[in-house]
């Protein structure tokens, strides 16, 4: 620490100094203690900063694993095609379609019911009466126009409401109602009308109108009949003979003159073109019939006086268009347009499908199109994996994994001020690029057995059967001039293949197994071997669990031996094996060294354990068939349960068990702490390895009792405390070896493809990646279910790789980055503390400081009044007055 050198100026001026400024600087060396911390502070958020922005890949990268890992996710999904997008446009494939072609004739389209009340002259003229309405075989439903009546409303009954009484009002108490029909009143120049539509296409929802009493002033009396093919046809009926009619309506016969017929007296003016009048006052239905049939056209009047037909007469085509209005009160009929009827399919070569709505979903599963036209041409889908998506998320898995390779790299070196990153050196970095790239080189398995526990005493028997698609290669190793091919189960096997053998610097030669001359088993290579390569000895050579070639030249010469013999017959290995051992990793190491081609590992996770196979061949040659009859046999775990919970006047009680039988052999350990206290441990031996062995131990410790149950194949653990501190934590490792429990071991294929490299991602130099979508796509195109269980199955590369960026990023507690975090955070408290402590301790010194010096000042400030005093007490004893001669 640096020092403070206090100026004071003359002592004898008066002046002093200044006690801020020199206070000020006396703190400023104190706080120099702080610079190292402030320091290492800097570097930690520096670091902080890093580290976050390192978490944040590892979530991108990890947001791109669950994509392709999801059961649900990109590589379930489906795309598709239509051969004719007029007749039938595919409009989604889910997950559960399957890729496959699929033929669909559309023989009819499904219709929706519709209909339409007459129209009226004018919208806001009034309603009156009602009408009732079904959709289907649903509830039928009754519109009243008006006021609800005191009596209340009768059952499945809907009022337009006081003063609501128009065509408007009608539509909004049948969309209100929920009778499953939608009514919308529409226009023309004439006038308007209220139309019905079903809620439900198709058969399911014709629409049933009756007790229909609906009246309304200013009717159109419509024409009903096709314009150019019928020859026939009649207006709407009026509501009463004598009803007065207004307006006109125009006539033609086939390809002649248009005729028009008007209501009421000729004008004064003269008569229009092509135009008749009924005359004065002749205003009727009955009018008008007299008037049309003076034009030639056939007429006629139903027995009610209310319908009017017409009739060209002739085979010639009728053409009318009525603008008549009954201007009296009359019914507003319904006419049906549409009658719903459901869509016809034929499917695959299945015939007569319905579908009640031209959107077709789940007919074909997964899969949904529209109907557009019907055609008697069949139309072709196409279903297909969406290898777009997955090759598009494979490319951003890529590049987020080189964004994070980045990252991590450049904290290897110099900022561009030349100081170094703020991870350089870091273990934190070691540690993830160790994580990366050993999960990234990670194989892929082909397949796995189901998990076993991985509690002392588990063992396995039985057999598992092993085969290769392309044979299990006999790889050759040797030096100089002898060597072996890679042992087989059974001398006895099915070989085939080649093997190229040279002696010395002589001519390769190669042997053909399974041609007419070479037998296809180890003792015909080797009997081929010695007739075809003079100086060469082949022989078969077995021990309890394998048989395998032995080749020698003698003197002749090295060899030089390229085999690419496979053994095409399944190789079985039994459990226990010849070694006697009956565990997971006895029977992974006997397939390992029996069986040539195939790697078998023993991965244990969550107290489970399974065996892995890889195949050592690339692709569908190296493809595992697995046929498993293994069986594991595990001692029952006696667990803990707390069943009984304390209070604050009860004391916590818990059960453990239950044993087959209450004399069965136990092993194993039970940890027991009550409250915080210290954690006691009963461990089984032989004296007393019972039931009642245990209980006994437990009975001897402190603060806990035991006793059996009512079955006496369990044990009730009472604690001798109420409430929390008396609260039980027991873990029991007490297995009952006696009567253990015995399953079937099932071998799950995987893939087989099991590395990046197969999907055309490889790794450079400095750890980034390298994308080739074309090998992708071929890979899809040919192996899609291999990539599908390369992310998915378990203990594949996907699900491995996800776990390793859960467990190293900040997604865990316990990942590499959360524990930079806490540490850097841990550190930084204390620091911070620290730092608090010595303002603390400075901000006291300074106010010391600033006292005294305050005083010191004073001092100094004061001092020449003083010696002037001393100056004239000295004078007035001595007489002198050194200002006289001073």
């Amino acid at each position: 620490m640096g020092t403070v050198g206090l100026s004071f100026g003359s002592p004898t001026s008066g002046a002093g100094f200044n006690v801020s400024s020199t206070v000020a600087e006396i703190v400023s060396n104190l706080q120099n203690v702080e610079n190292p911390w402030q320091t290492q502070l800097t570097a930690l958020e520096s670091q902080n900063t890093v580290i976050s922005n390192l978490g944040t890949l590892f979530s991108n990268l990890s947001n791109d694993m669950s994509s392709l890992t999801d059961l649900e996710g990109v590589l379930a999904e489906k795309e598709g095609s239509s051969s004719n997008t007029n007749v039938l446009e595919l409009t989604a494939a889910s997950s559960s379609a399957t890729a496959g072609t699929h033929t669909v004739t559309v023989n009819s389209l499904a219709q929706t019911a519709s209909g339409y009340l007459a129209e009226i002259a004018d919208s806001s003229n009034a309603l009156s009466g009602q009408i009732t309405l079904q959709m289907g075989d649903g509830t039928a439903e009754t519109f009243v126009m008006g006021d609800q009546p005191s009596s209340g409303a009768a059952a499945n009954t809907t009022y337009t409401g006081s003063g609501a009484a128009t065509l408007a009002s009608l539509a909004s108490a049948i969309n209100s109602s929920g009778v499953g029909i939608t009514a919308n009143v529409e226009s023309d120049s004439e006038g308007s009308w209220l139309s019905l539509t079903s809620g439900t296409s198709g058969a399911t929802g014709n629409i049933t109108v009756s007790g229909n009493t609906l009246a309304a002033t200013g009717q159109i009396l419509g024409y009903t009949g096709t314009t150019g093919s019928i020859t026939a046809g009649s207006l709407a009926a009026v509501g009463s003979s004598s009803d007065t009619l207004s307006g006109s309506i125009s006539i033609q016969v086939g390809n002649g003159t248009t005729e028009t017929v008007v209501i009421g007296a000729e004008p004064s003016s003269g008569a229009a073109a092509n135009s008749v009048y009924t005359g004065s006052g002749a205003d009727t239905l009955a009018d008008l019939e007299t008037t049309i049939a003076g034009l030639g056209v056939s007429t006629s009047l139903d027995s009610t006086g209310t319908i009017l037909t017409l009739d060209s007469g002739s085979s010639s085509a009728l053409t009318v268009n009525s603008n008549i209005v009954d201007t009296d009160s009359s019914t507003l009929g319904y006419t049906s347009s549409v009658t719903g009827v459901d869509a016809n399919l034929t499917i695959d070569g299945k015939s007569n499908i319905q579908s009640a709505s031209n959107t077709v979903s789940n007919l074909i599963p997964g899969l949904t199109f529209q109907l557009l036209s019907s055609s008697s041409t069949p139309v072709q889908i196409v279903i297909g994996n969406d290898n777009t998506d997955v090759e598009s998320t494979v490319n951003q898995f890529v590049i987020d994994y080189n964004s994070l390779i980045s990252a991590i790299n450049t904290q290897e070196g110099n900022t561009s001020s030349g100081t170094s990153e703020p991870l350089f050196g870091s273990p934190t970095l070691s540690l993830l690029q160790q994580q990366l790239l050993s999960s990234l080189n990670r194989a892929s398995p082909d397949g796995y057995l189901d998990p076993v526990s991985s509690t002392a005493g588990t063992t396995l028997s039985g057999s598992i059967s092993i085969s290769q698609a392309g044979g299990l290669p006999l790889y050759y190793s040797g030096t100089g001039a002898a060597g072996t091919l890679a042992p087989i189960n059974n001398a006895g096997d099915m070989l085939s293949g080649s093997i190229s053998i040279t002696v010395g610097s002589g001519t390769a030669q190669t042997i053909n197994v399974g041609d007419s001359s070479t037998p296809d088993t180890l003792a015909g290579l080797a009997e081929a071997i010695g007739l075809a390569i003079p100086g060469v000895t082949a022989q078969v050579e077995n021990n309890a669990t394998s048989s395998w070639l032995s080749l020698s030249s003698g003197t002749a010469g090295t060899l030089s031996v390229v085999s690419s013999i496979t053994d095409i017959s399944p190789q079985t290995i039994q459990v226990p094996t010849t070694s006697g051992n009956n565990t997971l990793a006895g029977l992974a190491s006997a397939i390992n060294s029996s069986l040539s081609g195939v790697t078998a590992a023993v991965v244990t996770t969550n107290g489970e354990s399974t065996l892995t196979l890889m195949s050592q061949t690339e692709g569908t040659n190296g493809a595992l068939t697995v046929t498993s009859a293994l069986s594991s046999t595990v001692p029952t775990p006696l667990s803990y349960s707390d069943t009984g919970g304390y209070t604050d006047t009860t004391p916590d009680v818990g059960t453990l068990g239950a044993v087959a039988n209450a004399n069965d052999t136990l092993s194993g350990s039970l940890a027991i702490q009550v409250g915080s206290g210290t954690v006691q441990t009963v461990t089984l031996d032989s004296s007393d390895n019972t039931l009642s062995g245990l209980l006994g131990a437990i009975n001897g410790l402190s603060g806990v009792s035991a006793e059996p149950d009512q079955a006496g194949t369990g044990l009730t653990l009472t604690s001798g405390t109420n409430g929390e501190s008396g609260a039980l934590t027991v873990t029991s490792n007490i297995v009952d070896t006696t009567s253990p429990a015995t399953t079937a071991l099932n071998y799950n294929s995987s893939s087989d493809i099991n590395s990046l490299t197969s999907l055309g991602i490889s790794v450079n130099d400095d750890g980034s990646l390298t994308f080739d979508a074309n090998s992708l796509d071929a890979v899809l195109n040919s192996d899609y279910n291999s990539v599908v269980g390369f992310f998915q199955n378990a203990n594949s590369w996907g699900q491995t790789f996800t776990n390793m960026l859960t467990n190293a990023g900040t997604g865990s507690s316990t990942g590499i980055l959360s524990l930079a975090q806490s540490s850097n955070s841990s550190t930084e408290s204390t620091l911070n503390a620290e730092i608090s402590n010595e303002n603390s301790l400075i901000s006291a010194e300074q106010s010391s400081l600033t006292t005294e010096l305050n005083n010191a000042n004073e001092v100094l400030e004061e001092l020449p009044s003083q010696l002037n005093g001393m100056n004239e007490l000295y004078s007035a004893i001595t007489g002198y007055d050194q200002n006289l001669n001073g």
